[in-house]
């Protein structure tokens, strides 16, 4: 598998294409429909799915384009569903001052559930990583995991926004840290690392 970073919106945030022979998985579509659009069509494979690790306005604002635009699916934790549809739990309404536009949603969401999930040619495991936000989501692939904003290289996720706890993120960072050492992380912002480099160089860990 390959994977395709893009930093995208006011915050830069990353969203991922995962890519195999013949399939694409999209994850945390933040913003900028035409950038991702532009690499899909390069790429020229089938997306088989919208895939977000949490529902954070900075992860979602394309959603609704891309999934009309290429006519596929929404995969979210159940704990977040009605989230997309509500800029003050997604937190965009919040961030209006700043000069940032509310985020809302339309598209109806499918649910994943902690476990293993096969969507086209994929094969994941899913697991539930609360705590920057009470449906985070890690999805884990075969040396690497998307984490979205629970884990950073050399930090953690922030816990100030609605139902962020910070006991229950490093819960969730302690079941990650369970994963072999060298698998790669993908945060929601910021570079690539691994478990072994934050087992020794986090501050937070």
């Amino acid at each position: 598998m390959k994977v395709h970073v893009l930093s995208l919106g006011p915050i830069q945030t990353n969203c991922y294409i995962i890519e195999r022979d013949t399939s694409l998985l999209i994850v945390d579509p933040g913003a900028e429909f035409e950038k991702i659009s532009t690499l899909i069509n390069q790429l020229n494979k089938k997306v088989e799915a919208i895939l977000l690790t949490h529902t954070h306005f900075d992860h979602i604002g394309a959603v609704d384009e891309l999934a009309a635009a290429l006519d596929v699916k929404v995969y979210v934790a159940d704990e977040e569903k009605y989230w997309l549809s509500d800029p003050e739990a997604n937190g965009s309404e919040k961030f209006k001052s700043y000069g940032l536009e509310e985020v809302v949603v339309r598209t109806k969401p499918e649910i994943l559930h902690p476990g293993r999930k096969t969507l086209g040619s994929f094969e994941f495991d899913i697991m539930h990583t609360p705590g920057h936000s009470p449906g985070s989501l890690t999805f884990i692939f075969e040396d690497f995991a998307v984490v979205g904003d629970t884990l950073f290289k050399e930090g953690i996720g922030r816990t100030d926004l609605k139902e962020g706890n910070l006991q229950t993120l490093m819960t969730s960072i302690d079941a990650l840290m369970t994963l072999p050492e060298e698998t790669v992380i993908y945060p929601g912002h910021g570079p690539k690392t691994t478990l072994a480099y934050e087992s020794d160089h986090n501050p937070f860990l």
